[in-house]
């Protein structure tokens, strides 16, 4: 018997076939692309605009993924779930509350000093510039060198700090309670979300996928958080020690906003390191010695965050800075001082989900590489499969 030779015509429109999903797979890859970068673009401005409930929604969202494990913890015990989800949501404001009361009190007692420091930091100042006031008069030949006059500037009268907290304090106290109303809620119907995951779908498969997407982002965002914060609470301890061994006022103030402003990657310790030399420089006789504090403070954040915190996180927790500085922009801009806290565990909480679904090769796809490593649209994939089995 002789073997049947194969149709020379079914292997090139196997192939063409094979090509045609190819390019409809970077079509369709290509208008998820740009859709991503408009909604990518536009969305700060929807935030933005509609931040009293967004605003609330996403920092429920991101305390039920923190708070969702110490909630399963208090149902091992034997609470129902309803008193599992309060007891974990008031552990929550009760440290937080803890900590605002470590820093708002000492400095609301040193807020009576506060015109005698501006005034030294005013003096210090003013003998640096008496130091380098060639630099003032060079300036001025130059501007009359070059025909410049001195102009008049219009200085707009704005609501004074008193008024602006007036008209903000019912906005804030609404959003606070929608966010603690929406993360108990959201809370207690974890374990209803788990059963609709696994039980409420067709595929099993996907079932299982969708559950273990939803376990892993929460348990990476809620062991990262925990452990950023004992993190953070031995760095107030330092602050606060070094700063009761150098003499500061309010120590404990100290370093409970040195443990608060680490949360924020970057401009929170350098906001800290700025805020302690002017108090520095506003207390003490010379400038050297107020520069202390912060040269302590600065070379404490240099080894926590290159020696101590990375063998600690691990390469689990390692994000990429030029992300973390994107995000910390992109949700600063869209939300202020919230949304610079809440950047990087939104960030966490995209990089798990991106983990499993796949992240986009954006380079890649420029140079003709596939978006994704694997096909999530099944597109091409038959024919791929029957031209190798042919």
């Amino acid at each position: 018997m002789s073997a049947e030779s194969p149709d020379p015509t079914q292997a090139p429109a196997s192939g063409r076939r094979a090509a045609f999903a190819e390019q409809e797979l970077r079509l369709i890859s290509a208008l998820v692309l740009i859709l991503g970068l408009g909604l990518f673009l536009a969305l700060p401005f929807v935030l933005s605009i509609g931040s009293v409930v967004f605003l609330p929604l996403v920092t429920a969202i991101i305390l039920t993924i923190m708070l969702s494990p110490l909630a399963d913890r208090f149902a091992q015990f034997g609470l129902p779930n309803v008193l599992a989800s309060l007891g974990a949501l008031l552990v929550f404001l009760a440290i937080v509350m803890l900590a605002l009361a470590l820093v708002l009190q000492p400095a609301v007692a040193l807020f009576d000093e506060l015109p005698a420091m501006a005034d030294r930091v005013g003096e210090r100042f003013g003998e640096l510039r008496d130091q380098f006031a060639w630099l003032a008069v060079l300036n001025r030949e130059l501007g009359n060198l070059m025909g410049q006059s001195g102009t008049t500037q219009v200085v707009l009268a704005s609501p004074s700090v008193l008024e602006q907290l007036a008209f903000a304090t019912p906005s804030v106290l609404i959003e606070t309670l929608l966010t603690i109303l929406m993360a108990f809620f959201m809370i207690e119907a974890r374990v209803r979300l788990r059963r609709h995951l696994l039980f409420d779908r067709e595929n099993f498969g996907s079932s299982v996928k969708a559950a273990r997407v939803m376990r892993e982002v929460q348990d990476r965002v809620a062991a990262y958080i925990l452990t950023v914060a004992w993190i953070n609470a031995g760095v107030g301890v330092i602050v606060a020690t070094g700063a009761w061994l150098l003499g500061v006022d309010a120590p404990v103030m100290w370093g409970g906003l040195a443990a608060i402003l680490n949360f924020v990657p970057y401009i929170g310790p350098l906001a800290m390191t700025v805020v302690l030399a002017l108090f520095g420089i506003g207390t003490t006789e010379t400038l050297i010695l107020g520069l202390v504090p912060a040269a302590a403070y600065l070379g404490l954040h240099t080894i926590e965050s290159n020696i101590f915190t990375p063998s600690i996180l691990g390469a689990r927790f390692t994000m990429n800075p030029v992300m973390i500085l994107i995000a910390l922009s992109y949700f600063s801009w869209v939300w202020g001082v919230f949304g610079a806290l809440l950047s990087v565990p939104i960030l966490l909480t995209l990089t798990a989900f991106f983990d499993h679904v796949g992240r986009p090769n954006l380079i890649g796809f420029v140079f003709g590489e596939p978006l994704f490593k694997t096909n999530l649209l099944g597109i091409g994939h038959d024919e791929g499969e029957g031209q190798q089995a042919g």
